[in-house]
């Protein structure tokens, strides 16, 4: 094997596939990157076993193979490199071992690293992406962003720990909770529509991959077996385990009959919850919030320490409310909503809230439990 690189472009790779390899590999082989020269370019790739993470990137490559080498001294000596090609070539293997030696050079620096056999890095799940469907690579990263902070991080209940993705004909819903906020969003798919309807549930780090490896105006190929989801663009390729279980019945803790209102500048609102939330010192950062016509009033009171007040105006009309809150349940939906002003809608200070766009797009909703106010 022998290709030479710019060091933009073997950073890039490492930097893409190395966040898929683990930091305890509970195999040896695992805490290696497989790099696989052919043609013009250079394919690297990196798993835990749960993700798959893999992207080509241009070379010049004299002489064709294949090389698996520890992820963390290529990251650290591609960090360290001048900004100048960088050589790698096949030397033999250090002795007594069963990998392969490579010499890296760039200047007049030069390292050699020894790896492991190629062989023993495992093989990508297989999916087919002919019955697969096409998604703008930057829908669904949009579907991800409302929707990701939500999920539970929790071991209590395993099946919280995923992000439940749904896919009906031509549309497509994401959705996640904790059990205590919940955050929903739904699109179409357009003429690349899904295959077959499906309720995937998916781990959040293999969309956070998403999130990053692929450019918002790329075209992806997604295809699922029966236990793995896969996305792919020209270049690169996620492959992800699926979490097993049903997920549950979102829809029957969506309140329907919330009949108050409320309509609020989303960034005073995010300000105001944020400044009162300094003196909420127990666990659940309760905030106060009382609703009255014309304002919204915010209290945090903590014994031993002491009080916080503010008052915002508001678009209500209706009796008066008391409703307590998590401040930062509040503060990350506030922060994930598109609009300037947000719509909150309650009925009872133990029912839970809605908040959604006030411009009255359908298409994205987040629900907050309320806490019980102490007196």
């Amino acid at each position: 094997m022998r290709f030479s690189i710019t060091r933009e472009a073997l950073q890039q790779g490492l930097g893409a596939t190395a966040s898929a390899v683990p930091t305890r590999a509970a195999l040896p082989v695992l805490s290696n990157i497989l790099i696989q020269a052919e043609d013009d370019a250079v394919r690297l790739s990196g798993t835990d076993m749960s993700i798959f993470v893999s992207l080509a990137v241009p070379a010049e490559v004299s002489e064709p193979g294949v090389v698996a080498l520890p992820a963390r001294q290529l990251l650290e000596i591609s960090r360290v490199l001048d900004d100048a090609p960088v050589r790698f070539s096949a030397t033999d293997a250090q002795a007594g071992g069963s990998g392969t030696g490579v010499e890296i050079e760039c200047g007049r620096s030069k390292f050699t690293l020894y790896g492991q056999a190629p062989d023993e890095f495992p093989d990508f799940p297989e999916v087919d992406f002919a019955t697969g469907w096409e998604m703008s690579a930057g829908d669904l990263q949009t579907l991800i962003e409302r929707t990701s902070f939500a999920v539970s991080t929790e071991d209590s209940r395993p099946i919280l720990n995923g992000i439940l993705w749904q896919l009906h004909g031509g549309g497509t819903v994401m959705v996640a909770t904790n059990g205590h906020r919940l955050a929903k969003m739904q699109q179409e798919l357009g003429d690349g529509g899904a295959a077959a309807e499906a309720d995937l549930i998916i781990p959040p780090k293999a969309l956070n991959q998403v999130q990053k490896l692929y450019p918002s105006d790329a075209v992806l190929q997604i295809a699922r077996s029966e236990n793995h989801l896969a996305f792919r663009s020209v270049d690169r390729e996620v492959f992800t385990s699926l979490i097993e279980g049903p997920y549950p019945n979102f829809e029957q803790v969506i309140p329907k009959d919330n009949d108050k209102s409320a309509t609020v500048n989303r960034a005073a609102l995010e300000t105001a919850v944020r400044r009162v939330a300094v003196m909420a010192d127990d666990p659940t950062k309760r905030v106060r919030l009382s609703f009255t016509e014309g304002d919204l009033n915010f209290k945090v009171q903590t014994p031993d320490l002491g009080e916080a007040e503010d008052t915002l105006s508001l678009d209500y009309e209706g009796e008066d409310i008391e409703i307590g809150f998590n401040a930062t349940y509040l503060l990350e939906v506030l922060r994930h909503m598109p609009d300037e002003d947000v719509r909150i809608t309650f009925k009872a200070p133990e029912r839970a809230a809605t908040f959604s766009p006030a411009s009255g797009e359908p298409d994205y909703l987040c629900l907050v439990m309320p806490l019980r106010i102490l007196d």
